[in-house]
């Protein structure tokens, strides 16, 4: 959708070309693209998407590779090397992609820059060499590395050869998760076909622009070939990350803010060495009141108790919300993403219930579904790979108990993430915040340190529930909760909990900004202890820790 240039005499003005209202054109250079009318983000070239993103006057061009141009002879109505030294000629650009060293808000990157207008931006030996050269150079520098697609498809002018550059770019990209180097993909639109079916998809956060068409076939094919209807939206960007292939949808000028604060919060900051300041956690059950156990649930659940977001708009600096399960969809009960905690950069994943109903309603009051533990799952991936703590906070009902969970694998979602959090390679410090029901939390909180608040609860199963089951009569909940021992006071003596973070005088509720800070000091000083930890370490006992439960033997080694 290229910018449709009006008649000399009317040269200060443009049209859009979806809706067709005029523009003026210092209006249209300033929104960076964007119709004003209708929201179109128009195409750039890839001079002008560096000019908006980098640095200015940082990029510095990668020397071209030697490639082989023609490697099947192939003709049409013309020769192929025709074709490529037109476009060279129309656009000014050697191939369809340009790779250099830059910096994003001051923080270094390697950048891979695709351009449509050459011969549809398709993937041949030319563009597979350039992001081979890309990745190595971002591996040798541990640099990290931004890609930004815009394509077709494979170059059928170059064969098989084109194909094979699928497999040769994703297999750079695997190198880079070997090497632990955060890598970043910017999907414009379109971006198809082979593009899209190997290193477009492949990065650890995938960013899309606004209406960005992505996919492997595209409608045109889909319709011609099998004659399929296809839904309103179909492989728009707002549609693929409602289904979980997306981290977020970002507008053009919201852009270059949000690539330079995933830069930084990956970049090593001096985190101090020194032993923070810190709140009392208390680690004896003495030093905790006896209270009525259905009072402290009701405390637990209150809807004005501090939320996952509500922490994380206190705790982190530069918070970036990741999205998706890259299989099915995006579980609103689960949010997470990367942020600083005072300087130290971390994965920070929780439950989100919400406040008034509508929010409860829409986050599925906590109850996260397969998805939500899967893009958990991920998230903590994405920390081993870039050896960043995840801190998870915990506050659920239990794990979604419908059919439409089952069918996707409920079972299976919450097994994997407890193989996965034994053997992850970094810290992990789980904090049960409010509810901590059944499977659902435990999928969150298998960790070398768990933290519970002072007015947090913890079980196998909600008080009506098990009432419900055993008394036969869900109003013997109060009932059941003294039986379950579920309390702080309780879990600690259990040796569940390792601390309790003590709230606020009322609960959290009654001073969050408070209970925030005490977190904060909890946090801070449990990761500076696990952070001195090796990997080993840090696995070894993490699975000691939960083989002694029921142990007697364990217990005492």
């Amino acid at each position: 959708m290229d910018v449709q240039t009006e008649a000399p005499e009317a040269a200060q003005w443009t049209s859009c070309p979806e809706c067709r209202e005029l523009i003026y054109v210092k209006r249209f250079e300033r929104d960076l693209g964007v119709c004003p009318g209708c929201g179109t983000h128009t195409r750039l070239t890839a001079s002008q998407r560096m000019a908006q993103l980098l640095d200015a006057g940082s990029a510095v061009p990668f020397e071209p590779p030697a490639t082989v141009e023609d490697p099947i002879g192939f003709a049409d109505s013309r020769p192929y090397p025709d074709r490529l030294r037109q476009a060279r000629e129309r656009t000014g650009a050697a191939e369809a992609i340009t790779c250099v060293t830059a910096s994003i808000m001051n923080h270094p990157v390697i950048a891979a820059v695709m351009d449509f207008r050459f011969l549809g931006g398709s993937l041949g030996v030319g563009v597979g060499e350039r992001i081979v050269r890309a990745c190595e150079t971002a591996l040798r520098t541990r640099t990290p590395l931004l890609l930004v697609t815009a394509s077709g498809g494979a170059r059928m002018q170059e064969g098989a050869y084109s194909l094979m550059q699928m497999a040769k770019t994703s297999q750079a990209l695997a190198e880079l998760d070997e090497a632990g180097i955060l890598t970043v993909s910017l999907i414009t639109n379109p971006t198809y076909g082979g593009v899209a079916a190997s290193f477009a998809t492949l990065t650890d956060v995938i960013l899309a622009e606004s209406g960005a068409r992505i996919g492997f076939a595209g409608p045109r094919v889909i319709q011609q070939t099998i004659r399929q209807e296809l839904p309103e939206g179909f492989q728009s960007a707002e549609f693929m990350q409602a289904r979980g292939f997306l981290d977020a949808v970002v507008p053009r000028s919201a852009l270059r803010p949000v690539l330079g604060a995933l830069l930084g919060v990956v970049r090593p900051a001096g985190v101090p060495g020194q032993a923070p300041e810190t709140v009392r956690l208390i680690d004896d059950p003495a030093e905790l009141p006896e209270r009525d156990p259905w009072e402290v649930v009701r405390l637990a659940r209150h809807e004005d108790r501090p939320t996952t977001l509500d922490y994380v708009y206190q705790l982190l600096d530069d918070f970036q919300e990741l999205k998706g399960d890259r299989l099915s969809g995006d579980c609103p009960a689960i949010v997470g993403g990367i942020g600083r905690l005072d300087g130290r950069p971390i994965v920070l994943i929780g439950h989100q219930k919400g406040h008034n109903t509508a929010e409860r309603v829409a986050r599925n009051f906590g109850m996260a579904l397969p998805e939500g533990y899967r893009k958990a799952a991920r998230l903590m991936r994405l920390a081993g790979k870039l050896g960043l703590p995840v801190v998870t906070l915990v506050d659920t009902p239990g794990a979604h108990p419908g059919v439409e969970a089952e069918e996707r694998g409920q079972a299976w979602a919450i097994a994997e993430n407890l193989r996965l959090m034994s053997g992850l390679k970094v810290p992990i410090v789980s904090v049960i915040t409010g509810e901590g029901g059944s499977g659902g939390a435990l999928a969150l909180a298998v960790a070398d340190r768990v933290l519970a608040c002072a007015n947090a609860v913890y079980s196998v199963i909600s008080p009506e529930g098990c009432a419900a089951i055993l008394w036969k009569d869900r109003a013997e909940a109060p009932r059941a909760a003294a039986a379950l021992r579920l309390d702080a006071r309780d879990l600690l003596r259990q040796g569940i909990v390792d601390a309790v973070v003590p709230e606020p005088e009322g609960g959290a509720h009654e001073n969050p900004a408070a209970a925030a800070e005490r977190l904060r000091a909890a946090l801070r000083a449990t990761l500076h202890e696990l952070t001195r930890l090796n990997s080993r370490e840090l696995v070894e006992r993490r699975r000691r820790r939960f083989r002694r439960y029921g142990n007697e033997d364990a217990r005492n080694t």
